[in-house]
């Protein structure tokens, strides 16, 4: 039988109420409150986001407030820059290459949740997302659970990503379409 925690890393339907999973929720909250209360140049600020994040947290720059679901499921690359007022819902993996930058109040979504009602109340499912290496994405962007997008890549500010921004591509709108190479 596999627990709620690999189905729910592995795309399946699965019970975000579960003990375990409602205590790396918690775990998460407390070292997001911990790195949005210190200091930039805390030196302990370092050793919180290495134990936030499943890698990439001993180089990545993160402009407090910075919230996410799990941070375990948070793979980075080397210095990744969050801006101010970042969500990562990290129920599935999201990978994220090196030097890539996020605007302001950008959102990366994995979670999704069952159409009907009934199946809403109990469960849900997510997509890993995937964002290359050298991409800037724009300040207030949604990217929507599934997508990848390549290496290079610009995605506008408040785009609404819901399909693949291909590599060396400036992709802006809602929805979010490419509009020219970067």
């Amino acid at each position: 039988m596999t627990s709620q925690r690999e189905r729910m890393l592995a795309g399946e339907p699965y019970d975000a109420q579960d003990p375990e999973l409602v205590a790396a929720r918690e775990r998460a909250r407390l070292l997001c409150a911990r790195i949005n209360a210190l200091s930039p140049h805390d030196p302990g600020r370092r050793q919180v986001l290495q134990e936030l994040f499943g890698a990439g947290g001993e180089s990545v720059y993160v402009t407090a407030p910075f919230f996410c679901d799990y941070g375990g499921n948070i793979e980075l690359g080397e210095h990744v820059y969050f801006n101010f007022n970042c969500v990562v819902l990290d129920v599935c993996r999201v990978r994220i290459g090196s030097h890539t930058l996020f605007g302001p109040a950008v959102q990366v979504y994995t979670a999704l949740h069952p159409m009907d009602a009934a199946l809403r109340r109990r469960q849900e499912y997510g997509r890993p997302v995937t964002i290359g290496s050298d991409v800037w994405i724009g300040g207030a962007a949604v990217i929507l659970p599934g997508v990848q997008i390549g290496d290079g890549a610009v995605v506008g500010a408040g785009s609404v990503v819901t399909r693949d921004i291909p590599a060396g591509m400036f992709a802006a709108g809602n929805p979010c379409r490419v509009i020219r190479p970067a």
